[in-house]
């Protein structure tokens, strides 16, 4: 018995040196591993990459002239002891104060072609008289300037189109494909940050999709750092190819604090090509009023879930040519499933003046398919800068549904209203401010001209509405509310 328990004994012993050794040889790999790690950490210089893509990064100059501004007036009241000295001040100052100045301003850009085609922000360019672009010296070459002019610009993306003539070909940056670019990228923002000259940093994408105030928005956002002077430099990917055009930052003070934005280069190509093509921008135009679709809405409108874009107005135009209604949810553009109102209008906005595209729709608890033959967005807008808006005015008060006080549309509230001759609908007149209906938007003047995708002229016609919503087993009423023209669906509970 001794003998088989020193047996046992021996080979637990083996087991647990095994063990150990075991160990230590994963340890070493370890440790191999995070060594290897913290190399790769380090990365390799950036320096050959910054080499090949400087060249074709400019400074730009502009030049503005602005009127002479005139002393200082009214100061003090008519009839002052100081009176007299003021008006010797502005005698012998006025003159230097009263002269034209010029006044400039910088940003970057960068080339796109060797023929001398430039991109930078509009903002950089806007109201210039002159434009001068800096090429960075390189291989021992001295400074070169030369005089650009502006080919077009698009406000809505802040982009601007350049062009130089240069006495040979020039070095240049292609365009790549933001929509691969992953959060956790490396990039390079490279430009003349607050007019230093030029300048190289890097950093990650932060984030991508962001907007920022416009329907074209599709901004990546980096912590490369971004400055003033920045404006319309580049914000390379790792194979040296343009992804963004540096455009704005988000900070208290001035100075980057590592919320920069750049335009994505899949929105800024498309600008460009029409820019050089056209010298303006040719921006594809359904012609509807649209909004979110939210959930209370989805209910309202017995839809399986929140989704698409809801036409709130069909005006004159391809929409409304093509059989578009008011009430219809857009599901489908050409093909491509419409998440929400900001990705339709950038879609739209990014087909072919002119196109035939489909359309599908939730109409009346079903879908169909309508032919749209798409206008041009920049046309409609102008049309439409030419039209008044109507007055709101407060009307009398009628009866109270839904925490509205409502009144139906009567010759005195037309003129009240400024409303045409044949409008028709409920005014509201006061809204509950601890109802459902003020906390969405509702107020004094607005006009309901729908309920339940309805037209409603009485208020019986509401009441009726609110039953059928009730009988139907829903929860919401969806009413179409007009204001100064514009209208919206506003979706509101049934519950008691």
């Amino acid at each position: 018995m001794q003998s088989q328990a020193r047996s046992i004994s021996v080979r637990r012993g083996d087991v647990v040196g095994f063990m150990r050794l075991m160990w230590l040889a994963f340890a070493g790999m370890l440790l191999v591993l995070a060594q290897s790690v913290a190399a790769q950490a380090r990365g390799e210089s950036l320096a050959p990459l910054a080499d090949k893509i400087s060249p074709a990064v400019v400074n730009i100059t502009t030049s503005t002239l602005i009127e002479g501004q005139t002393g200082p007036q009214g100061i003090v009241p008519e009839g002052s002891p100081f009176e007299d000295f003021f008006r010797e001040f502005q005698d012998r100052n006025g003159d230097e104060d009263n002269r034209p100045r010029r006044s400039n301003s910088l940003g970057s850009g960068f080339v796109i072609s060797e023929d001398g085609f430039i991109v930078t922000n509009n903002h950089v360019i806007a109201e210039a008289d002159e434009i001068l672009v800096e090429f960075f010296p390189g291989d021992g070459q001295p400074k070169k300037e030369l005089p650009a002019k502006v080919i077009g610009t698009d406000e809505k993306t802040d982009i601007a189109l350049l062009k130089v003539e240069a006495t040979g070909p020039l070095k240049y940056v292609k365009f790549g494909d933001s929509d691969i670019a992953r959060v956790g990228d490396w990039v390079i923002a490279m430009g003349n940050p607050l007019g230093q000259g030029f300048s190289v940093s890097a950093g990650i994408v932060s984030a991508r999709n962001r907007a920022l105030s416009g329907s074209y928005d599709d901004y990546i956002q980096t912590d490369a750092a971004i400055n003033r002077g920045n404006s319309g430099g580049p914000l390379f990917n790792m194979d040296g190819e343009v992804i963004g055009v540096n455009t704005a930052i988000l900070s208290p003070n001035g100075g980057s604090i590592g919320i920069g934005f750049s335009m994505a280069s899949n929105v800024v190509v498309k600008v460009v090509d029409q820019l050089r093509e056209f010298g303006e921008t040719r921006r594809g135009w359904l012609g509807v009023r649209i909004q979110d679709v939210t959930e209370d809405m989805a209910e309202a409108m017995g839809l399986d879930k929140p989704g698409g874009a809801l036409i709130s107005d069909v005006p004159e135009g391809p929409a409304k040519e093509a059989g578009l209604l008011a009430g219809d949810v857009i599901l489908s553009f050409d093909g491509v499933e419409v998440d929400d109102t900001r990705g339709l209008v950038r879609q739209v906005g990014e087909t072919t003046v002119g196109k035939s595209v489909r359309v599908v729709v939730h109409r009346d608890g079903s879908t169909q398919t309508v032919l749209v033959t798409l206008g041009r967005r920049e046309d409609a807008e102008r049309a439409e800068s030419e039209e008044g808006e109507a007055e709101e005015a407060p009307v009398e008060e009628n009866a109270d549904i839904l925490g509205l006080t409502i009144s139906p549309v009567t010759e005195a509230l037309r003129a009240d209203l400024g409303l045409e001759p044949d409008t028709e609908g409920l005014v509201v007149t006061e809204v509950d401010e601890a109802s459902e209906a003020y906390a969405k938007g509702l107020r004094a003047g607005d006009l309901i001209t729908e309920a339940g995708q309805q037209k409603v002229t009485a208020i019986s016609d509401l009441e009726d509405r609110m039953e059928e919503a009730r009988t139907a087993g829903r929860k919401s009423l969806l009413l179409l509310v007009r204001r100064g023209g514009d209208p919206r669906f506003v979706a509101l509970s049934l519950e008691e």
